[in-house]
């Protein structure tokens, strides 16, 4: 019951968006459904929000957030350095250089996981590999790093240090919670941050 449960969740959205896709652009699959499974099931697509903050509080010249939600939708909010590519266009030919490309680290994003997901899937269906998926959406974001609410007293030290660096990242970003008042003088740790490894850059140019 459970395989079926994810192989709906996968393919059934899948279906769905390659409908939409007009016949011209869309392009053969590389990748098997099996194959996509299996890579869906361990979820690496994922990136997560406070991975983002760091990388966007340190100016990582490596990040691209591509936002997959409708230019209505990007022009009322989106965050720094984003481009707009709404899903129905992420196929097109005209965006094919910015989505098959190794040198920079693509990040879809959309209100929740759902687009962002659907945007993955059908460029790494493609053999696309250096695209990933923002975890939550601009709903996780708003609530972990725009407005991150204070640890209970009884949390442990990586929480607590979580939630420093959350809060720098709000001021940095221009969150809710902008002003940091912290009256402890004890320097606390910043958490530990998986980091992803960079692909190497193409030879040539300039």
């Amino acid at each position: 019951m459970k395989m079926r449960l994810i192989l709906a969740s996968v393919f059934i959205p899948l279906g769905i968006i390659i409908a939409a896709i007009p016949e011209n652009t869309t392009k053969p699959f590389k990748l098997t459904a099996e194959e996509l499974l299996d890579e869906v099931k361990d979820g690496t697509q994922f990136v997560s929000t406070d991975e983002i903050a760091d990388m966007l509080v340190l100016k990582d010249p490596s990040l691209q957030l591509i936002d997959v939600r409708s230019q209505a939708e990007f022009e009322k909010y989106s965050l720094p350095g984003a481009i707009n590519i709404p899903l129905s266009q992420i196929l097109s030919d005209e965006y094919e250089e910015y989505i098959d490309q190794g040198v920079k680290m693509n990040v879809f994003y959309s209100n929740g996981n759902l687009k962002a997901n659907e945007a993955w899937m059908l460029t790494r269906q493609l053999g696309y590999e250096n695209n990933f998926v923002m975890q939550g959406g601009l709903n996780y974001w708003a609530e972990t790093i725009l407005n991150p609410q204070a640890p209970k007293s009884v949390m442990a030290d990586d929480e607590i240090a979580k939630y420093d660096f959350r809060k720098g990242a709000s001021a940095a970003l221009g969150g809710g919670n902008a002003v940091v008042t912290n009256t402890n003088t004890v320097k606390k740790p910043k958490p530990t941050i998986k980091k992803r490894k960079k692909k190497k850059r193409a030879a040539g140019g300039c």
